[in-house]
């Protein structure tokens, strides 16, 4: 298989993980986005980064994008080439908003755009491909597919499924100025959770999702009946016993906040493994100012309603 383009680029949103209680399976796209440009060329690989990892991001074959380009193109047997890189990062590194899937799915969607051919590198591929290098899912699912997503593996093969939320989800992200390893984060999680808790993360995350795929709905329960009760289901839904308390004493700063906010009434969450903090309605101005004003950058998402786009090439404009 020959490359039809020799000049592509992409855009990939960044992306939140878990949304609470949906460990290793919820995902959200949300628009903030990392362009990334490529030339084939003779020669050496060369990357050049404006924005977020500059100056301490590889620039050459070990950058994470470009290892995930030539993964792409052995995939579908196309030749390898040099490549000139331009990135332009705006999803903070080591923060728990997908970086690293971004940079993978930006990658192989490259490789997809430089062959320039539709049938070439499909949004299964995609997923199954992008899986494999991170591990899993849950973040290269919503990058891939725009919207929200619940996404898993069976017997190494990964599958996903996309939902458009409704309006009322309306992410804002606390970013930190500290950084946090995802190896980190699951380093301090136990090897075994009691059943209770299992059992409630099952239910509050079945809630989230059937909560994430309905634009409408009615919410019933003792204190209440009837009307859609959006912010009482999203409080329900965002409750968690499986992962984030454990990640306590790794991100102190963030729980603190995540604790603060859900008491003051918000559906906050941590975002991926941290240390970011997402709420996912919107947070009046007086509590983001206090929040600036003891550190954290705070930041409208909105859902990002598609995923990863071919933005220079034959395939541009073409859905995944």
């Amino acid at each position: 298989m020959r490359l039809r383009e020799d000049f592509v680029a992409v855009k990939v949103p960044a992306t939140s993980a878990n949304l609470g209680p949906g460990f290793d399976s919820l995902g959200l796209a949300l628009s903030l986005y990392d362009d990334i440009a490529v030339h084939a060329v003779t020669g050496a690989t060369s990357v050049v980064i404006e924005g977020e990892g500059a100056g301490s991001v590889d620039t050459g074959e070990n950058n994470l994008v470009v290892r995930a380009l030539r993964i792409g193109l052995d995939h579908v047997g196309a030749p390898q080439v040099g490549i000139r890189m331009h990135c332009t990062n705006r999803i903070p590194h080591g923060r728990g908003l997908g970086s690293s899937a971004a940079a993978i799915v930006a990658g192989l969607t490259l490789a997809r755009a430089l062959v320039g051919d539709p049938e070439v590198l499909t949004a299964g591929d995609l997923l199954q491909l992008s899986a494999d290098m991170e591990g899993h899912p849950d973040n290269v699912a919503p990058a891939i597919l725009g919207g929200a997503t619940v996404a898993w593996m069976e017997n190494g093969v990964a599958g996903a499924l996309s939902v458009n939320p409704p309006e009322a989800i309306a992410p804002l992200a606390f970013i930190p100025a500290f950084e946090l390893s995802t190896s980190k984060a699951r380093a301090a999680l136990p090897a075994h959770v009691p059943h209770g808790d299992a059992a409630v993360n099952a239910g509050r995350a079945a809630l989230l999702s059937a909560l994430l795929a309905n634009g409408s709905s009615r919410f019933v329960s003792a204190e209440a009946d009837g009307g859609d009760g959006i912010h009482e289901l999203l409080m329900a839904g965002t409750q968690d016993r499986l992962h984030q308390e454990y990640r306590r004493g790794a991100m102190e700063p963030s729980l603190a906040l995540v604790d603060w906010l859900r008491e003051a009434g918000f559906a906050a969450v941590i975002s991926g493994a941290g240390p970011t903090v997402l709420s996912l309605e919107a947070v009046p101005a007086d509590v983001r100012e206090q929040a600036r004003a003891a550190g954290w950058t705070v930041v409208n998402m909105p859902v990002a309603r598609h995923g990863v786009s071919v933005t220079r090439g034959r395939l541009a404009k073409v859905a995944l």
